[in-house]
């Protein structure tokens, strides 16, 4: 089995994102890097199917330099190999551009396989995935938390509201995981070593035959309104803290 999981490297999510004074991108200089959570679904499901049937897992990553630390994370954690697509000004850039080169990266590997995480946490666009599938022209499975395979098929199992919906498609076939897929491992130190030595291939766009084309770009970036300040209940017994609530909650919020 040959499977290709592509991963994206994002602030971590406890980092306090400040704008920058363009006013339409973030301000970098404090930030801690990680590979986006929802992609270490799809690390950790790859690295569950090739040890029950063997293969090899690729993981692909596109960014400035200091992607590789995030691939050199996949591969502590078990991944075969690693491609990085090294472009300093990709951050942020129309996910359509990204998927054309992710596309082209991947189709030569001849992959049964191809992991997403289901959206990247910075983002939340959602787009690189079903992107590469249309340009790959492959069925396309989103937002799963089960994968089974069987004679030449995959079923994807994907909660909706109230109900469990399980789609079928022939390999290859690319996937997004969502968050009940597994409980992704932690890359030992055995793991970090021998991550070091592992291959990590770089390519430029230009090697990939692909010319950065943004259809989109960010026109401007804005915080998010403040909080208006908490009120306290006051009262002096459960029975009078309850119809005081409720009176704020009428007259106030108007949310009764």
């Amino acid at each position: 089995m040959n499977i290709v999981v592509c991963i994206k490297q994002v602030p971590d999510t406890e980092a306090v994102i400040k704008i920058a004074g363009d006013g339409k991108s973030i301000d970098t200089g404090d930030i801690k890097w990680v590979m986006n959570p929802y992609d270490e679904f799809g690390v950790e499901e790859a690295l569950r199917i090739v040890k029950d049937q063997g293969g090899e897992v690729t993981v692909i990553g596109a960014g400035p330099a200091r992607v590789v630390e995030a691939l050199r994370t996949a591969l502590a954690m078990g991944a075969d190999k690693a491609i990085h697509i090294k472009d300093d000004d990709l951050y942020g850039a129309d996910p359509i551009a990204v998927a054309k080169m992710l596309a082209k990266a991947i189709e030569p590997l001849g992959a049964d396989i191809i992991f997403f995480g289901q959206r990247a946490v910075d983002d939340d666009s959602g787009v690189v995935s079903s992107a590469v599938a249309e340009l790959l022209g492959l069925p396309q499975l989103s937002v799963v938390t089960k994968v089974e395979l069987a004679d030449g098929k995959v079923k994807g199992t994907r909660p909706v509201e109230g109900q469990t919906l399980v789609l079928e498609a022939p390999l290859p076939v690319v996937i997004s995981a969502q968050k009940g897929l597994n409980e992704p491992r932690y890359a030992s130190l055995p793991g970090i070593m021998k991550a070091k030595k592992k291959p990590l291939e770089t390519k430029a766009p230009a090697d990939l035959g692909v010319e950065r084309a943004d259809a989109i770009e960010i026109a401007v970036l804005n915080p998010p309104p403040d909080r208006a300040p908490g009120k306290t209940v006051e009262g002096e017994t459960p029975a009078e803290l309850a119809a005081n609530l409720a009176k704020l909650l009428k007259e106030e919020a108007k949310v009764i």
